[in-house]
């Protein structure tokens, strides 16, 4: 029984799991909420990761770059091209989020929400804090109480920091460099078997959702599925093209076509990782990437970039503040901009990494974490997306910066019409 369960692809359990879940809901209606426990534990495991995953992806991934002269001529114009449409991507989802509101047309009054947590964001909002003070509390006092309190930005910068001291070191810095790289692993095999959870939790919460919040909260759903697909498909379509077309000044068509077997492998999988060597591959035979630019820009690129997560962090959160009805001001949008990139920065290249990052975003600007089981049954279909959206990026920046660096056969690329 269990090997046939495990034999299913988790993508296909957790979309049988969705139409179930709506199916019995609808027909249990608000008595539903009885099993949202099995959804709540899920998100309660979700939670859990949040500090050691951020803290071990995010040290792991700047000490891999593995020597600071490697920020060089490749290095920086990679680090560059990646916060640059990172920020893009994120306020791209911000924009989409305020102009079509997806969560304007659902009431979730009858949810019960964390007060006490709705109860700190608008102390928060009601003390705003000045420009300095803004800036002193960036600075961890404590990294043991910044992660015990899930305190965003100082864990990110203690992070940066970390990684820094150990490209430093070089190598009397090794010994801790393989720590966090086991780490990072081990976090990301602990997450592996926490998304083995989704299709109970995404059950459960499905179930919750028809049951409770009725026809209106599928449909909202339903938007927010177009919308993700939409901002992802305007990263491909506008900020990748118009890097290839206007800075590597090379055919589009041939790029697309360069990749289409990683965008294949990236959407069915949901995972960067996974589709890193697929990456590769088509990075060096058919867009005639050189080795080097290539698998220094495409593994770095696994582990920091995520724009697809990037711009869904915005959108979400804007979802989720539509929903329960908080309101969000520009220090707030420029708040979801930071976090949503560094945010994305932190995420495993796995799937469900983006249910993880929420937590960071949504608590710092006061959107109920409730919003996340709202989401997450619905988070699979649309991080086979987003996923398709990162691994394109990372070619994309791969081969513009080979281009810029003269680290590109043109005539390869151009001549590749298949594989």
């Amino acid at each position: 029984m269990f090997k046939a369960w495990f034999a299913i692809p988790l993508w296909q359990r957790v979309i049988g799991a969705l139409i179930l879940g709506i199916v019995v809901g609808y027909v249990w209606g608000p008595g539903a909420e009885s099993i949202k426990i099995i959804g709540d534990i899920f998100i309660a495991f979700i939670k859990m990761l949040v500090v050691p995953l951020i803290f071990f992806s995010l040290v792991a991934g700047v000490a891999s770059i593995g020597d600071l002269r490697k920020l060089g001529s490749v290095g920086w114009r990679a680090l560059l091209l990646f916060l640059v449409t990172g920020q893009m991507a994120v306020w791209l989802g911000l924009g989409i989020g305020t102009v079509l509101q997806p969560g304007s047309g659902l009431d979730a009054s009858t949810v019960q929400l964390d007060q006490s947590a709705l109860d700190k964001a608008n102390d928060r909002k009601e003390n705003a804090q000045s420009f300095q003070e803004m800036i002193l509390e960036v600075v961890p006092d404590s990294p043991v109480q910044v992660m015990a309190d899930v305190n965003v930005l100082p864990l990110i910068v203690f992070s940066l920091l970390i990684g820094i001291g150990i490209l430093m070191a070089k190598e009397e810095g090794q010994p801790v460099l393989k720590i966090f790289e086991s780490g990072s692993v081990v976090m990301q095999k602990v997450t592996m078997i926490v998304m083995e959870l989704t299709p109970f939790g995404v059950f459960a919460l499905m179930a919750w959702v028809a049951g409770t919040l009725g026809v209106d909260a599928l449909a909202a759903l339903g938007q927010l599925v177009f919308l993700n697909y939409l901002g992802c498909l305007l990263i491909i379509g506008i900020i990748y093209a118009g890097m290839i077309k206007f800075i590597a000044k090379l055919p589009v068509i041939d790029f697309f076509r360069g990749i289409v077997d990683a965008i294949a492998v990236s959407y069915s999988t949901a995972s960067s990782n996974a589709t890193l060597p697929v990456t590769l591959r088509c990075a060096r035979r058919n867009l005639g990437v050189s080795n080097s630019v290539a698998s220094f820009v495409i593994s770095l690129g696994a582990t920091i970039n995520m724009n697809g997560t990037a711009m869904y962090l915005g959108l979400a959160t804007l979802f989720g503040a539509q929903v329960f009805g908080v309101n969000l001001d520009m220090a707030d949008y420029i708040m979801i901009s930071i976090l949503g990139t560094l945010g994305a920065i932190g995420a495993a290249g796995i799937p469900g990494a983006g249910l993880i990052m929420m937590v960071l975003v949504f608590g710092a600007v006061g959107v109920p974490l409730e919003t996340i089981a709202l989401v997450a049954g619905i988070d699979r279909i649309m991080d086979m997306m987003r996923t398709t959206t990162n691994v394109s990026g990372d070619a994309a920046v791969a081969t513009t910066v080979a281009s810029l660096t003269g680290e590109i056969d043109r005539e390869e690329m151009i001549s590749a019409d298949d594989v």
